[in-house]
């Protein structure tokens, strides 16, 4: 799937403008209180930028270059890399790992279990992945769950809502997996 970083980001300028809360996501990270963090599908980098502006370190990794070229017009301190996230191997560890914004969802059939392998690598012990999807698609909260399992990530904590909601089965969850 190909985007338009700019006309991506448009429409979450417009969705701000309306008053609508978007760092949900990074409330929730900085509940873990991490010095470093790893934004796994960035995007823009909406995640990214907003955890940078409360003073975390923090990188963005994505494969649409037309995303990380709207990321690094708009915050070029933040390291972005190009790399698809089934490969991913950035040689460090970071305190949160986090997939916003239905992550596994964009990713080709098939390939998930790399793909959380691919980020899981990146989870220092002791850390965490924060993962949040939609469940109306192909892609279940027991392969997710097994696919983690199988990184080495434990199941710690699952919502409803980036806002902590408690999960109930719904159609949307975020998962957060510590690595022992």
């Amino acid at each position: 799937m190909t985007w338009d970083g700019t006309t991506y980001q448009q429409r979450l300028d417009a969705l701000a403008a309306t008053g609508t809360d978007m760092h949900g996501e990074v409330v929730l990270v900085q509940t873990f209180t991490p010095t470093t963090v790893l934004d796994a599908g960035c995007g823009t980098g909406r995640v990214a930028i907003e955890l940078a502006n409360r003073g975390i370190e923090v990188e963005g990794a994505d494969v649409d270059q037309s995303m990380l070229t709207t990321a690094a017009r708009l915050a070029p301190h933040i390291t972005w890399h190009r790399a698809d996230l089934t490969t991913l191997d950035l040689g460090k560890t970071f305190d949160v790992v986090i997939m916003a914004g239905n992550v596994p969802l964009f990713t080709p059939p098939g390939t998930e279990p790399a793909l959380v392998a691919g980020v899981a690598r990146h989870v220092r012990p002791g850390g965490v992945l924060i993962a949040g999807f939609s469940l109306d698609r192909a892609y279940s909260l027991t392969n997710y769950d097994e696919h983690a399992a199988e990184a080495g990530l434990e199941l710690v904590h699952r919502y409803a809502t980036w806002s902590q909601d408690p999960f109930t089965n719904g159609d949307y969850a975020v998962s957060v997996h510590r690595r022992p």
